[in-house]
């Protein structure tokens, strides 16, 4: 649990750092893209949805209702780009690395356990005995109920 509590926290650490890059790259490099055809700030890009009066020498919605599309298309990129780079740059390798370390741990091949089945047929065949009067192992039938309790709360 601690382990995970500290990767969580190295996360959000370097998310946070990371956001500085993707901002930056967002402005130097995005937006000049997207200005190649328009405005190269994205926060330019706006659409009226009723009666909007626009101001003559700035161009700015000054009344109206509108809509800043422009924004919420640079913060969608910013978010794409950091997501891209967080998934390629660190999930990834982290999970090969993971399988790798995997691999190389030896396989357990110990005895595997008895089914519920042959549990459960244990159980049957000692309280049979017990009732013939058969010479039994009187524990056998509890050892193996343990048994199943056992595998049951594994599951």
């Amino acid at each position: 649990m601690r382990g995970n509590v500290i990767e969580l926290a190295v996360a959000v650490v370097v998310g946070a750092a990371f956001t500085n890059i993707v901002n930056a790259v967002v402005k130097g490099v995005i937006n000049p893209i997207v200005g190649a055809f328009g405005s190269q700030n994205l926060d330019n890009y706006q659409t009226c949805l009723s009666t909007c009066a626009v101001d003559k020498k700035t161009g700015v919605y000054v009344d109206g209702i509108y809509v800043l599309w422009g924004s919420v298309l640079s913060a969608a990129l910013t978010f794409l780009i950091t997501a891209g780079v967080v998934y390629f740059l660190m999930i990834l390798p982290m999970n090969k690395w993971k399988d790798r370390q995997d691999a190389k741990k030896p396989a357990d091949e110990g005895p595997a356990a008895p089914t519920e089945i042959e549990l459960l047929t244990e159980i049957r065949d000692a309280l049979l005995a017990q009732r013939n009067g058969a010479s039994a192992d009187p524990c056998a039938a509890s050892a193996a109920a343990a048994a199943i309790i056992t595998q049951q709360s594994r599951q």
